[in-house]
Formats: C-alpha cells, structure tokens, sequence
C-alpha cells in the first residue's frame, strides 16, 4: 500500500562514501558497476546543463568512470527518454537508466517499443518538482547568497541542507522556511497529484524517506536484486528503523493541504515557536520507515484534494483504489 512490490528493503551506505555524493553515492555507484560488470552498455541519466547546474540535461554515459561527474540532485522538468533513438543507433542494447518516477512511469510504457535487449532501472522517489527558474526563486529561502549554493537536501531529520561554493554546510530546520511564502503555483497540479513518490516501477528504489540517516534501498524484482549484488561488500546494509506515530504529523499535513486546496493560504507557525518545532520535530517526529509512510500518506492526501479543486471528473479515471484508501481517513 505504502511503497509497492518488494522483495527487500533496507538501510544502506557505501562502506567509503564518494566525495561529493548527496548521500554516500549508492544511485552513481550503481550505474559504475553495471557499466564496469558489462551488464550494461549505457547509462542515460541526467547532467547539469552547462549554463546552469541546477537545470537538467539528459546524456548518455557509456564510461564508468564518466558517472561521477554528472551525480547530484537537479531541479525541473527534462526529457530523459529523448535520447533513445541515439542509444540505438550507437549500438547500446543493455541500457541501465536512472530516473524519477514520471520518467519511469513513460519508460515502462514505451519498453516494448524500445526493443532493448536488457533494462535496468534505477529509480529516485520525488513528488515535488518545479521549474528550474521557479527553484532559483526557492534557492534565496536558506541563503542570501543564493547563487553559491552546489547542492540543496531535504533530508528526513526535518532539516534541509545547503553546501556553498565555498565549502560551508548548513542544516537548517524546515520550520525556519518560509515555505508558505512561496506562490500558489510553484509545484504543478501534475506533480500535486502524483500517485507514486516511491518509484514503484523501477528495478530498484533509492532513496533516504526511509533511511533515517543512511539511504533506503527498495528491491523490486530480479533485476534490482541483481543491480544490489554488483555492489557486494561495498555497500552495508541494515533492517530499517521505525520510530514515533505519523499520525499527528499526516493531520497536520492534511490540515494545511485542505485550506490550500481550498484557495485559502497555508498556517504559517508563528515565528516565536519556530526554534522550540525545530528542535522538537527531529525528536518527536516520526522517523524511518514511520517517516517514509507519513510522506507517502501526505502524498496521498494532496492526490485527493487537489483534483477535487481543479479537475473533479477526471477524479475516478486519475487517483488509483490504494491512493484513495490511504487517504481516506484523513480527506
């Protein structure tokens, strides 16, 4: 219901972590071994365009030791599948990708057309996503300088990270954003309504909802149980962690989603509490898998609301049973 088909799921880190990787560098490491293993021939992903690091541009890496160089988080919309019809020509048959969910979801679609000897997919949760030019304007919430910052995290201990040019690194609670400044349009209703924020068509899931500190990996299938095994003894493993109820924070949520789908503004917590929420919220907050099934539920309900507002009769045909059901009690 939470996550979708797995056959495992665990904590995980890469026993010596990349430099520069946004968590340890499981997703780049991934490709690297698929592509070192001959297993695959090619890797499209995503690299940052030459004009701005944020913006994503889809390539294909055929080298292992060419994946570096394009690992970390890009923010906006990118066709990750135009690059197909020169993976073929070139002569790639074995093709391990890396994709959101969305990108996933239209590479599944179009598989058998595709016509690729062997697919890997390796997929990222996402739900939130915006234009590149709208994440500038989001970039300016933590930093004055908002033009140095390299990398941007929200990270599952309720804070987000920003890492400067410089090498400064800050943590800063959520609650110390000003998220409900940001304008009404700045997620689309398309990714307002997304019904899979865990990637449940790729081969293998990784992500950090529910690492609790470490990254989260969820094998699907065969192929994603193949991908895990190139890493070996690289990558340490544990069951995962649950703590504290989800309930109090998936009200809450769900709370705040209804006024903004009713075309009220967001509650904005008064200033004066803020500092005591932010050092509460990691302590009381839920955490690990609790975590991840409490964005998951939030998710849910913004599926539900959100269409009720703008597309009511596209309702029955757009939201899937278990997205309904795990909204249910709260919309």
């Amino acid at each position: 219901m939470h996550v979708g088909p797995f056959t495992q799921m665990v904590r995980a880190a890469l026993r010596t972590p990349a430099a520069g990787a946004q968590w340890t560098g499981i997703t780049t490491r991934l490709a690297e071994r698929l592509l070192q293993a001959g297993a695959g021939d090619a890797a499209p992903t995503m690299a940052p365009d030459p004009e701005d690091r944020w913006k994503p541009m889809p390539v294909i890496v055929s080298r292992a030791e060419d994946m570096a160089a394009w690992r970390g988080m890009r923010t906006g919309y990118a066709p990750l599948l135009a690059p197909r019809a020169p993976a073929r020509a070139a002569g790639h048959r074995r093709i391990g990708i890396i994709g959101i969910l969305c990108q996933v979801c239209a590479l599944r679609a179009l598989e058998e057309e595709l016509g690729f000897e062997r697919l890997f997919v390796i997929g990222t949760p996402r739900s939130d996503n915006a234009a590149t030019e709208k994440f500038h304007d989001f970039l300016a919430l933590p930093a004055d300088d908002p033009d140095t910052i390299t990398y941007l995290e929200f990270r599952a201990d309720y804070r987000v990270e920003p890492r400067f040019a410089d090498g400064r690194v800050k943590l800063i609670p959520f609650l110390k954003l000003p998220i409900s400044k940001l304008p009404g349009d700045f997620f689309p209703l398309t990714c307002r309504t997304c019904v899979d924020c865990t990637n449940v068509l790729a081969d293998i899931t990784v992500g950090c909802m529910g690492g609790a500190g470490e990254q989260w990996l969820i094998v699907r299938n065969r192929r994603g149980r193949e991908l895990l095994d190139l890493l070996g003894d690289e990558v340490r493993v544990s069951a995962p962690g649950r703590g504290c109820s989800r309930a109090g924070a998936v009200k809450g949520c769900a709370a705040n989603v209804a006024r903004a789908a009713g075309g009220l503004p967001l509650r904005a917590m008064p200033d004066r509490l803020r500092p005591a929420m932010g050092w509460l919220m990691p302590r009381i907050g839920p955490k690990g898998l609790e975590f991840a099934r409490a964005r998951v539920e939030m998710k849910a309900v913004e599926t539900v609301l959100h269409p009720r507002r703008a597309m009511p009769r596209r309702m029955k045909t757009m939201i899937p049973a278990h997205v309904r059901a795990l909204a249910a009690p709260m919309s």
